[in-house]
């Protein structure tokens, strides 16, 4: 992982067919009836919620892009240790972006989550992105070194449009677990604060954000970085791709009201899926929740096409 050229040298940028999807061990594509929207934008994985949207024009929005990777533990038994120091491979980011592999004109936050937000602030710096997300999440990345200038703040239920693409910011809510529905790191700060999170149960949700980026054909993706939804916040959207995470509770239930407010879109593609504590250089590895979520998809919405997207590999429908 610290040597950008040889870790990432493997692959290219690629396309995801329906058949290389159904090929990964037992998640087979679901079966899809409905005619498809041609898009233009190209959407490549870097693993957890990390997505990468490359838009007409050559501009490029950046999802919760974490690559570092350190390793937490989140999906062993004994689960996160909050303990964990926070770290940056500066080396491997900067080798991306010095290579012109990686670079970006919006960073979007989801949520603070360690998984969500340690490596913005550096990529930040780097790319000269502009990045938005709450209050709590721009305190965080201010004290972690982001340039202040280039921080955005948004509550939900923005509408910005720039240079052929739109971002909407849409209130939404982090998954919760367990009889008291608890959220892991819960919490928020104000912006005025500045101490700088040491370990990661410092990075916390501060309210979470979904968004949906829309090109200027109307072509649009629809990003939740937690297993649940604010219903309201989604009247009226209808994304041709939906970046829906594995995981949360009774997803069985949660996933086929989700997928009828937003009129059971054409593409699904599965994202939050794999175990991090394992390298991005190497095949995805389900930490347990994809069949689930693609069966919960399946069930309701059979006409949505299934698309699994492995490590760095790239989505253009």
């Amino acid at each position: 992982m610290s040597d950008a050229k040889n870790s990432f040298g493997r692959r290219g940028f690629l396309g995801v067919t329906a058949a290389m999807a159904a090929n990964l061990p037992g998640i087979p594509a679901a079966a899809a009836s409905n005619p498809r929207p041609r898009g233009d934008v190209a959407l490549r994985w870097w693993g957890n919620n990390s997505w990468e949207l490359r838009l007409p024009g050559g501009k490029v929005v950046l999802i919760d892009p974490w690559l570092t990777r350190f390793k937490t533990g989140t999906y062993t038994k004994e689960g996160a240790d909050p303990n964990t120091r926070i770290e940056v491979n500066r080396k491997l980011l900067d080798g991306l972006v010095d290579s012109g592999e990686l670079r970006a004109d919006h960073i979007l936050v989801t949520h603070g989550h360690y998984d969500h937000i340690s490596d913005v602030p550096h990529l930040a710096a780097r790319t000269g992105a502009t990045v938005i997300g709450t209050e709590t999440h721009l305190s965080l990345l201010a004290a972690l070194g982001a340039p202040e200038d280039q921080l955005a703040l948004a509550t939900g239920g923005e509408f910005h449009t720039f240079d052929g693409y739109s971002i909407r910011v849409l209130r939404s809510l982090h998954s919760a677990s367990g009889d008291r529905a608890k959220i892991a790191f819960p919490g928020t700060r104000p912006l005025s604060r500045r101490d700088r999170p040491r370990v990661i149960s410092d990075l916390l949700e501060g309210g979470t954000l979904a968004y949906q980026v829309e090109s200027e054909s109307g072509f649009a993706v629809l990003n939740f970085g937690g297993s649940n939804y604010v219903e309201g916040e989604l009247a009226g959207l209808r994304p041709d791709v939906l970046l829906l995470p594995a995981g949360g509770d009774r997803v069985e239930e949660y996933v086929p009201r989700l997928l009828r407010t937003l009129g059971f879109p054409p593409y699904v593609v599965p994202t939050h899926w794999d175990d991090f504590d394992f390298p991005l250089d190497e095949p995805a590895k389900d930490w347990g929740g994809l069949a689930k979520l693609r069966d919960a998809v399946a069930g309701a919405s059979p006409g949505s096409a299934f698309r699994v997207v492995d490590h760095r590999e790239v989505f253009a429908p």
